[in-house]
């Protein structure tokens, strides 16, 4: 279960009693506010709080005081020039801060971002819940045969069923084995902080993340993108739904800009403009190394 009764609870607690605030809110996430997003099978990503809208960003660019906003138009051509000329510092201004349930392996490379606050459930205070992240079957694949990190074929059939008994039993066990070693009946006990060391890395931990909206799109632009493992690419999906409402204007740039768009490199251009002139280019003649020269190709003929 994502959720549990008690923070159900506290969810429609909070929700019921609105404050008034004098600060600039975002519509579009204010009705996203402690409403939790089912993620995985017993997961979620929920809103508890956050700072800033569009206006605040070009308000920051222009430090201006008051609102920011000249027109929407203005705002919306002033945010694309800023995420086109890599101006991050205006995008700082926002932040958000969510409460995260997911698997502990999504979390160790989701704390690969370094740039936000974190705090997680103690496991040392309090003892973890028997929920662990089981994949649906058509997330069941065998390793790619091209590339070191990723998935390959999809297993089926026995090999499939074979597979998500094991992590299944192996979960179970483990957790059996966490709370036998922490009882204190007839025994001393062990300690929870040395008991968890046993348990798998599919059991599921909690956060609250609290992140600028500049470090989020770096968060976003490589977790979304289709080349992210798929368990932490659906938090990543989920959360840039939140964004796309919170901030409509800036996250249109984003995706133009970051996720639709491409650096290139100073060869790269230099074939470009060659090619613009007529002139046939190869991998040879480019400068540029095989593997750099086999992905500028894909690039630019999709």
């Amino acid at each position: 279960m994502p959720l549990s009764p008690e923070q159900l609870a506290e969810i429609e607690a909070l929700r019921a009693s609105p404050q008034p605030t004098l600060r600039a809110v975002a519509p579009g996430m204010e009705k996203h506010l402690y409403t939790a997003q089912e993620v995985l099978d017993h997961g979620f990503v929920r809103v508890v709080d956050y700072m800033g809208d569009d206006a605040a960003i070009c308000q920051a660019a222009r430090v201006s005081y008051g609102k920011g906003t000249k027109s929407v138009q203005n705002d919306k051509g002033l945010i694309r020039y800023l995420m086109r000329h890599w101006h991050s510092t205006p995008f700082e201004m926002c932040e958000v801060k969510l409460h995260v349930k997911l698997p502990v392996f999504v979390a160790r490379q989701w704390i690969r971002h370094r740039t936000a606050n974190v705090n997680e459930y103690s496991a040392r205070y309090s003892i973890l819940d028997r929920e662990f992240y089981i994949p649906a079957p058509e997330h069941l694949a065998a390793q790619s045969v091209i590339n070191n990190q990723g998935r390959g074929e999809t297993l089926t059939g026995d090999e499939a069923a074979r597979v998500l008994e094991i992590l299944k039993s192996d979960a179970n066990r483990a957790y059996d084995n966490y709370e036998a070693m922490m009882s204190d009946e007839g025994q001393q006990g062990l300690a929870r902080e040395l008991a968890r060391m046993n348990l798998p890395s599919n059991i599921y931990t909690q956060w609250y993340w609290k992140v600028d909206l500049h470090n989020l799109f770096h968060f976003l632009r490589l977790r979304a993108d289709s080349h992210a493992q798929y368990e932490i690419r659906v938090y990543a999906d989920a959360i840039a739904k939140v964004v796309a409402d919170w901030v409509p204007a800036a996250f249109g740039a984003f995706e133009d800009y970051r996720m639709g768009g491409a650096n290139l490199s100073a060869q790269a251009l230099d074939v470009i403009r060659r090619r613009l002139k007529g002139e046939e280019v190869t991998q040879e003649t480019s400068g540029m190394a095989a593997r750099e020269w086999r992905e500028f190709v894909d690039m630019i003929e999709g």
